[in-house]
């Protein structure tokens, strides 16, 4: 059995499954694990979800995307139409689809292997085991009947540093800001949220989140992450996998064989 890791698909359906293809990926046996970022800016987000759902050996975990069409769902927040998802809402299954998105994980960490995944990252001053349970806190908050409180408050910046003293809604704003929207970091541990660049083009005070975790908590573990496609797949670090190669941007969707080590990638199809 095989297990591969693929980056943010938002939508882009067809290039999924060129790339499964090109690996010869049996739905029986192996193992594909998704950063999340189902949806949005690609053309089959309603498909994409479908298809992900009806698959037995597909595991995804929650980016930004995914909770912000939760919140659009209930009316939390208006829709926009540069994110093709109107046919979601549309879809007769709309129901059962976003119950089933609701209650994906925000992180994933494999019971045989060193390997954890979040959508953005583990924040820097937290262990895999810390992050483990802080993501379960917010799991079980949005699979609660409480769950519109939680997507109607995690929308803003702050808090922008951690502390086991927040409590409540800006508890879990900054959890899950750090596992779904988290690229540079302050020295500090303080977090840039609105620094989109690659590494090199940033300020030279913020840091990648990946950078300061190494530093403050050496682990065994490897850590794959999508949402920053400006990386293109380049952390110099190979205990940090960063899959999200901006396919929906007109570059490429990128897949990770875990026992290989080996990388495909499938172009954007025009």
């Amino acid at each position: 059995m095989a297990l591969y890791l693929v980056g943010d698909i938002q939508g882009c359906f067809d290039e999924l499954q060129l790339l499964l293809a090109q690996v010869n990926f049996d739905s029986s046996q192996d193992q594909l694990w998704i950063t999340g970022d189902l949806v949005a800016r690609g053309p089959k987000s309603l498909k994409t979800l479908r298809w992900v759902k009806q698959q037995k050996n597909v595991f995804t975990i929650l980016g930004n995307h995914d909770l912000h069409l939760l919140a659009v769902a209930e009316g939390l927040k208006p829709q926009k139409t540069k994110d093709k998802t109107a046919a979601i809402f549309n879809a007769k299954d709309r129901d059962e689809l976003l119950h089933w998105l609701r209650h994906q994980p925000l992180l994933l960490q494999h019971p045989d292997h060193p390997l954890v995944m979040t959508h953005a990252g583990i924040y820097p001053r937290w262990s895999i085991e810390q992050a483990a349970m802080l993501a379960k806190e917010v799991e079980r908050q949005l699979q609660s009947d409480h769950y519109l409180s939680l997507l109607s408050s995690m929308y803003g910046d702050a808090p922008d540093v951690w502390s086991y003293d927040l409590s409540g809604a800006p508890r879990w704003r900054f959890i899950i800001n750090a596992f779904t929207r988290m690229r540079f970091c302050h020295p500090n541990g303080s977090l840039d949220l609105n620094t989109k660049v690659a590494p090199n083009d940033a300020d030279e005070l913020l840091v990648p989140w990946f950078q300061l975790h190494h530093q403050h908590h050496v682990t065994n573990h490897t850590v794959a992450f999508g949402h920053w496609a400006a990386l293109m797949g380049q952390t110099n670090n190979n205990k940090y996998l960063a899959l999200d190669t901006g396919c929906v941007w007109g570059n490429y969707l990128t897949m990770y064989c875990w026992q290989s080590g080996k990388y495909f990638t499938q172009q954007m199809l025009r």
